[in-house]
């Protein structure tokens, strides 16, 4: 039943992230460019991404065997690159650095999915395993370039407009500033990424290589 369940969790996930995928080869296929790319595809993106606050859900309940904290720091950021800069900033939606990271989420999820799925069924092919924990090598670096290029290519932008942004004086004494907002956000991947990434290098050496990791105390 809890098989039955869990199957039932992460195969619609990795079928949605598939249609993405063959959604942007079709686009760029027939067009030959990736400008457009993110407004042709941009409501399933959002849909699809949005939908993966469950995934939290999935940690906390045990459906989904990956840390809550960080499925957490992952998903937030994700919708946070799909609401607050690429959907609300429309000029930056035809930069290169949007699609380094619609292509790395994608290869990430139809992989990481495609894993769970296999593992629940008991019958998991090496090449689905050995994709896990290997791909995200690259894609992981590739999509945080991506991230953090295209909230680089929107500072103008915000700069310039004040969006989202609360000036002094109102009436609630309060002041916001989206620009300065979005440096502090730039910075904070100094030290998240490297802690999801060497997260996953461990996970790598356990799985692959069978290695015993021992967490050393603080």
């Amino acid at each position: 039943m809890v098989i039955a369940r869990r199957f039932g969790a992460t195969q619609p996930v990795s079928q949605l992230w598939l249609v993405l995928a063959i959604a942007m080869v079709r686009f760029y296929m027939e067009k030959g460019t990736h400008k457009g790319l993110y407004k042709s595809i941009q409501k399933t993106l959002k849909f699809f991404q949005t939908f993966a606050l469950l995934e939290i859900v999935h940690c906390l309940i045990g459906i989904v065997p990956t840390s809550v904290i960080v499925a957490g720091v992952q998903v937030s950021s994700r919708i946070f690159m799909v609401w607050l800069i690429t959907h609300s900033i429309k000029p930056i939606q035809n930069e290169e650095s949007v699609v380094l990271f619609l292509v790395a989420w994608t290869v990430t999820e139809i992989t990481r999915y495609s894993f769970y799925t296999f593992s629940l069924l008991d019958h998991l092919p090496y090449f689905i395993k050995w994709a896990r924990y290997n791909f995200f090598i690259i894609l992981y670096p590739v999509g945080v370039a991506g991230e953090l290029l295209t909230i680089y290519a929107a500072l103008p932008y915000v700069k310039k407009t004040g969006m989202f942004s609360i000036r002094l004086p109102n009436k609630y004494n309060v002041s916001f500033d989206y620009y300065y907002f979005l440096l502090i956000t730039m910075a904070s991947y100094i030290p998240l990424f490297p802690q999801l990434y060497f997260h996953m290098l461990r996970q790598r050496r356990k799985v692959l290589h069978g290695e015993v990791i021992v967490e050393k105390d603080d």
